[in-house]
């Protein structure tokens, strides 16, 4: 894979290889250096079913009910299509926290999601971290079928539905 595009930009204008985009976060495990960065390197995760990464790069106050098991059913069950960042709201390097909107596509038993999602990131001892949603109660996170009560969360969290993105419908 390390001469294909990156699945993180596989709808941007701006393709970039896997090699000089994602690589060096889910591979080398180096740190990314934006908020940004760390959207798209979980996007990509996703993708590829790297799951450890999804876990590590969860602010550790969150990591308590992480579903390692439901998360990767359901990663390896989903056709990824691609990842469209909507807006940035500081996340920078110099950053303690930021906002990144995004819309992530795929499809799930033969229905397709675009995920819609503004989440806040906090940098932790000069790393970056996905916290939460920042807004769940405000617009409709998915178009299409919801998932069941008891399916992972389509936001990536590790929760369930029911706990996370589901308590607020």
């Amino acid at each position: 894979m390390t001469d294909a595009i990156c699945p993180c930009r596989a709808t941007d204008a701006e393709k970039r290889d896997y090699a000089d985009c994602c690589k060096p976060y889910l591979e080398e495990r180096r740190a990314p250096p934006t908020a940004e960065a760390l959207m798209r390197s979980r996007y990509t995760s996703f993708v590829r079913g790297e799951i450890d990464y999804l876990e590590e790069t969860l602010a550790p106050d969150t990591r308590h009910d992480f579903d390692r098991k439901a998360i990767a059913h359901w990663a390896r069950q989903s056709q990824w299509l691609g990842l469209d960042i909507l807006s940035t709201e500081d996340g920078r390097e110099g950053d303690e926290s930021g906002y990144v909107e995004f819309v992530a596509s795929f499809v799930n038993e033969g229905q397709r999601y675009d995920h819609r999602e503004r989440s806040l990131f906090t940098k932790i001892d000069g790393r970056w971290y996905f916290q939460e949603e920042a807004n769940r109660k405000n617009e409709p996170i998915m178009k299409g079928r919801q998932p069941g009560r008891n399916d992972p969360c389509p936001c990536g969290s590790g929760k369930k539905y029911k706990k996370c993105c589901g308590a607020a419908a």
